[in-house]
């Protein structure tokens, strides 16, 4: 008589007792499985026999009692990977999704590869390897089904955390897990996934992992560690970037209470790692934040920041008109076509400023630096939210002088990055004051500390110029952009490339660009440069379309021309077939060209970043006086094959969301190197009333699938900007929308 896991209903499978104990070997017992690692340095054999003896911690562990854990080796911070990517191996191991659990996998390189996420990249780099994982769990089950139930492995196949004979007789993964273990690792290149229409886990709405304990305040974020003998830290840097510390009251601030110890720690200049500050350690956050507002210190402020926005503004407006002194691209004969009197010319300046990250969760990280006994060699324990956790192991040995193996990284649930967790200087920060005091140190930085310290979105001009012929139709185009670099290097969204729309699409364009040079930090910041040149070329489009008396769905279908691939046979290069069909999408789900009353619009704008294809299409009012109401926008989507529709939507209507709110009021402006905003009251952030409807609308194309942490931003504020000019005759070419006199209501 056979059972099902610990119960006692029958499946009408009958295995002989003897075969079934000499194949399973033991009672109880489970798998442990890392079938295929992305550490590809292992011998299959070493890695086979690692596997039997369970001694290899893995993806995917199944125990006797049915239990499927499933471990996700990328930081989570909003963007939904830890739910998605478990759902991929679920999906190919064939298991049930409620049999599942999703724990956070260690940092170790040398069993997950690299951790790390960003450039809305993860699911993209790791799809086909998730694939493998189950697909590889899945045939040892068969194998070992096989064994047992004396049948054919052609004749077997998994579902709902089975091993199921065509028969309908079947065994769940419970009763093999034993025996799995002992299978032989399949070949990756023998493995093959199963077909889109098998489905039953990829394209559903799974509710994210952790949204319970999120919900219910039982998550743990980076803020909330706890260590034993832990004390807690504030760090004080010069409000300019770069400067050094001459003097403080020091021996005032040690006597405040709940104070510990204040000293000045001595930074390597690098802003990415350690800059010259005043370190205060004491017995709670609030004691340390408190002692830091009576904190006193004198600058060398001699090799600090100067940057100005007024220059910076002034610099760019004098640029108008010009062209740069970095050539991008020369083709056709575009002076030519503008001085055609047939032709219609139009030109426009566009601006774009700083802005920062806002994470609601400040920098933040615990480090406990223990110093070896016995001539031993030191060795580093650290709680950190961090985009690429891999960094503290990097810091640790660059710096600090510590081996990887005596570097211990516990990643914590990211409260928001978006690009400024890449950065490791609050990692440098932590572990030099864990260092001095000799003690764990919970360093977290004050909001007022995250905005000044910042590594901003940079701001930036461009001037355009375009042509349409008598037949309005697009037949030139031009546009100087002005980015920033520092030390000679462009920053993070100061990049303009030759095949950025319309400019490949069309037989004369010419782009340049010129660079000024700040010392301003500046990052990635969700869908960088993007984020800007979409909302420029976007709305100038749209200007040239009514210029021409066109529609602006016509005008950008017709320029996007014929089906084809930009970068031929580089899948993640614009398909102007993709984008007419988003295009198409978003205007029939809008109802795009429909009467509106007197002061409403509709705008519509299209982009392409992070391998995406996304159309928008905003439906806004505007009161005589500006006051703004976006009433619904509608986003068509093309990103491939989508793995959780709810973590999707979710990423769609929360980058509506955040660009929305970017684009109205947010930026920072600096004066002598001082960042001027230093809280939300002067960096306004969306209202719940002020959201709009947001109506998604997927294309479940058969391309690769890619993440969808970004690129639903950019298109946001051209569309909202053409929906004011649809509705009002006034084209907006400034972010914020703000400082143009608009209010949100």
């Amino acid at each position: 008589m056979s059972r099902t896991g610990s119960g006692s209903q029958d499946n009408g499978l009958r295995v002989p007792r003897r075969a079934f104990l000499k194949a399973v070997g033991l009672s109880g017992g489970g798998l442990l499985l890392a079938s295929l690692t992305p550490n590809r340095s292992l011998a299959e054999e070493a890695v086979q026999d690692l596997v039997v003896s369970g001694e290899l911690n893995a993806y995917i562990k199944v125990t006797s009692d049915g239990r499927i854990t499933i471990y996700s080796p990328h930081p989570e911070m909003g963007q939904g990977v830890k739910t998605a990517l478990p759902m991929i191996i679920a999906e190919e191991l064939g298991a049930r999704w409620e049999d599942v659990e999703v724990l956070q996998a260690p940092v170790d390189s040398a069993r997950f590869g690299e951790q790390r996420a960003g450039g809305s990249t993860t699911i993209p780099r790791n799809f086909d390897e998730m694939r493998r994982m189950g697909a590889s769990a899945r045939e040892m089950f068969i194998s070992a089904g096989s064994l047992v139930m004396e049948v054919p492995r052609e004749e077997l196949h998994t579902g709902d955390s089975k091993v199921i004979h065509d028969s309908g007789r079947y065994m769940t993964f419970g009763q093999l897990a034993t025996l799995a273990a002992k299978q032989t690792v399949p070949d990756p290149e023998s493995l093959k996934f199963k077909s889109r229409e098998d489905y039953t886990i990829i394209g559903t709405s799974v509710s994210g992992v952790d949204n319970l304990s999120i919900t219910t305040g039982l998550a743990l974020f980076g803020i909330d560690t706890r260590v034993p003998d832990m004390v807690y830290a504030a760090y004080e840097k010069c409000p300019a970037i770069g400067g050094r510390v001459m003097s403080a009251n020091l021996d005032a601030v040690r006597k405040l209470p709940g104070v510990l110890d204040a000293f000045v720690v001595e930074g390597n200049g690098d802003v990415r790692e350690l800059l010259d500050g005043v370190a205060i350690v004491g017995t709670s956050t609030w004691a340390v934040f408190e002692a830091k507002r009576q904190l006193e210190v004198q600058w060398d402020e001699s090799g600090a920041s100067k940057d100005s926005w007024t220059a910076l503004v002034a610099q760019g407006q004098s640029l108008a008109g010009q062209r740069g002194d970095e050539l991008v691209l020369n083709k056709g004969d575009v002076s030519g076509v503008f001085a055609d009197p047939t032709n219609t010319t139009l030109e426009a300046f566009y601006e774009y400023p700083f802005v920062s990250h806002f994470c609601l969760e400040p920098m933040n990280c615990t480090a406990h630096y223990r110093k070896g006994p016995g001539g031993e060699p030191d060795s580093l324990e650290i709680w950190l939210p961090h985009q690429g956790p891999g960094r503290a192991i990097q810091i640790a040995g660059s710096m600090f002088g510590l081996a990887p193996e005596n570097v211990t990284v516990h990643l914590m649930r990211l409260g928001g990055s978006f690009g400024r967790r890449v950065y490791g200087e609050y990692i440098c920060e932590a572990i030099a004051i864990s260092k001095r005091v000799g003690a764990p140190v919970k360093l977290t930085w004050s909001r007022e500390d995250d905005m000044r310290h910042d590594f901003f979105r940079v701001g930036g001009f461009q001037w355009v110029k375009g042509a349409v012929n008598s037949d309005g139709r697009l037949v030139a185009f031009e546009d100087h952009f002005v980015g920033m670099e520092t030390d000679g290097d462009a920053v993070s969204g100061s990049r303009f490339g030759a095949t950025e729309f319309p400019l490949e699409n069309i037989d004369h364009a010419y782009a340049s660009k010129t660079m000024l040079d700040i010392d301003t930090p500046c990052g990635p910041w969700r869908a960088p440069g993007s984020n800007t040149t979409a909302f420029v070329t976007q709305s100038f489009l749209d200007e040239l379309a009514n210029a021409a008396g066109r529609d602006y769905a016509e005008f950008l279908l017709e320029a996007l021309g014929a089906r084809r691939w930009f970068d031929e046979g580089n899948i993640r290069s614009l398909n102007t077939g993709r984008a007419a069909d988003v295009i198409r999408l978003a205007v029939e789900k809008s109802g795009w060209g429909r009467r509106l009353p007197p002061g409403s619009g509709l705008g519509l704008a299209f982009y392409f970043c992070h391998a995406a294809h996304i159309a928008e299409v905003a439906e806004v009012s505007v009161t005589e006086d500006r006051r703004l109401t976006v009433h619904r926008v509608t986003v068509a989507v093309d990103v491939g094959p989508v793995i959780n529709m709810s973590g999707a939507l979710s990423q769609v209507q929360g980058a509506v969301i955040d660009g929305l709110s970017t684009m109205m009021g947010q930026k920072i402006t600096f004066e002598r190197g001082r960042v001027a905003e230093t809280n939300f009251h002067q960096y306004p952030v969306l209202r719940m009333p002020q959201a709009p409807e947001v109506d998604v609308h997927f294309i479940q194309s058969e391309y690769t699938p890619t993440g969808l942490g970004e690129p639903a931003l950019p298109p946001l504020a051209p569309a909202v900007g053409n929906a004011i000019y649809a509705a009002t005759g006034v084209r907006v070419r400034k972010m914020p929308f703000a400082d143009a006199g608009y209010r949100l209501v």
